[in-house]
This record gives C-alpha cells, structure tokens and sequence, in this order.
C-alpha cells in the first residue's frame, strides 16, 4: 500500500511510510518523512550519513526486553557500544481510522517472532496560522508478552546522558548548529537536555520546532540536530502486562527561526487539539 499523504488544506506537509523496506540494523519501523513547513522548507532527515537509523520523525526504543527498536548499535554495559543480532520490528498491522488529516492505526513490535507489544498510535494535524502547523502524535503500547517487560535507554543501561528512547525527530543538518531553548527560560544544547519543561524549541535556518510533551528532552544540536523524549530516561520502565504505557507529543512546525518569546505565543495558539481522523470505509 502507497504511503499516506498528509495535508493542511490544499498543502501538502508529510508523508507517512507505514510499510517501509529497511534492511534489520535499522530496526524497520513505520516514520514521518518528508516532513516540511507549510512554506515547503523540510524539516525531517531520513538514513543521515552519521545516524543511518534516524528515521524522519518515528517511535523507537533502544531496548526493550533486550531487543533493539532504535537501530544501530546497541549500548552494553562494560562495552559500550556493540553490534548485535538483536534488532526488532515495528509493523502496520491495521488501520483504525485514516484522512488526508490524521490516521488511527494498530501495530505489532516483534523481536525474533515473537509478538512484544501491541501499539495503538494516533496522529492528527492541524493548520495553526499561515505560517505553522501542528502534529499531535499519542501513542499506547500494551504488553503481549504475559510478563513485565523492561524497557530502556542507554542512561538506563549505565550510559550517562543518552536518556533517548520514545518519540524522535532527526532534523536536517546544517552549516550551523540550531539554536535549542525551553519554555522555562534555559538556552543551549546542555541546559535544556534531560530538562523537564512545557515545551522546548529547536530553530534552524528557515524553521523552527516547538515540542511539548511530559518526559524529558534528548537534545542534539552541534553533533547533529536530533530532538526527542526520553520515556526512561535515568531509569528503566517496567512495561506490565495490566499498564499500558501512553505518551503524546505535540510538535508545532513553523516557517521562520523563531525566538523563544515568539515560539511561545506559537505554541500557546496551537493548544486546540486536531479533530480525530474519520473512520476508515
């Protein structure tokens, strides 16, 4: 089945590959990519040269149940990083519900045949002003397994700072870094990583991404630009079979390199939640 296109009104704004063709090491996963301002300035990378499993916008855990659903190497303690054979699959199972403006789907996160989790994930879009949009993406995984599963970051795992693991954005790459502030004042690469806040922007040369959701943020900005939430970040998250896990992460794409006091008023206008995509025929 084609990917799904994604619009704002007449515009077009993002694809997204439910079905992708990728080789193991990158964990194969469905992902948001292109995704572009409502001006046409993309804002998504996908396979970078330095990360080639950074997938445009996608969910990803780097180790669940000792499975790899990030891709690439896998962090082992005493180790440090090292390639395994141990690398898990997100697949499209069903859609629930699917429009030009969201979708509504089911998906299964298999490791070695054997069925993980089930996630329910929904995303919905909305235009904000002439200027910006909004991506809601929300997100349920529920334990298949009949036991507790362990979920983790490579912090989790004994590696300090690399709180990644949840939803992630890879950005594109240019000439000079993006500037990174938070909705609580803090400023720079260093301050707002691992930082609790509302929301925190990264802005490049002709966009800027404001993201809220409840975890804290993994900033990327001078190795590569790269943002996303961190689900366990210092600690594992045990994933019962009676507790689901549920995260939603708004992002809100804007045509110009915003300031934080400008971002703000942004992200304040874009609170009214997309309308849930209709139900498929």
């Amino acid at each position: 089945m084609s990917p799904v296109e994604l619009r704002c009104g007449t515009r077009a704004v993002g694809t997204y590959v439910h079905e992708p063709d990728l080789p193991a090491r990158l964990s194969p996963r469905p992902y948001l990519h292109p995704l572009t301002t409502l001006g046409g300035t993309q804002v998504t990378e996908l396979m970078p040269a330095d990360h080639l499993h950074h997938l445009g916008a996608s969910v990803a855990v780097p180790d669940l149940g000792g499975y790899n659903f990030w891709g690439g190497r896998t962090f082992v303690h005493g180790q440090g990083p090292t390639e395994l054979d141990n690398h898990g699959v997100q697949r499209h199972t069903r859609w629930v519900g699917l429009s030009a403006t969201g979708f509504d789907e089911e998906l299964a996160w298999t490791a070695q045949g054997q069925l993980l989790l089930v996630e329910r994930r929904t995303v919905g879009l909305r235009e904000v002003s002439p200027t910006a949009w909004r991506l809601e993406l929300a997100f349920t995984l529920t334990n298949a397994t009949g036991r507790p599963l362990r979920l983790a970051s490579p912090a989790a795992n004994g590696r300090p700072g690399a709180g990644y693991g949840g939803f992630f954005w890879r950005a594109p790459k240019h000439v000079r870094p993006p500037r990174v502030y938070a909705s609580d004042g803090a400023e720079g690469e260093r301050a707002v990583h691992g930082r609790h806040a509302a929301w925190m922007g990264m802005a490049g040369d002709g966009w800027t991404l404001l993201l809220g959701g409840a975890d804290p943020w993994f900033v990327r900005a001078g190795q590569y630009p790269g943002v996303g939430s961190g689900l366990a970040w210092a600690q594992p998250l045990t994933v019962s079979a009676a507790e689901p896990v549920t995260r939603r992460v708004v992002t809100v794409i804007a045509d110009g390199k915003l300031g934080p006091a400008e971002a703000g008023e942004l992200f304040r206008a874009s609170a009214t939640p997309p309308a849930p995509p209709h139900p498929r025929p």
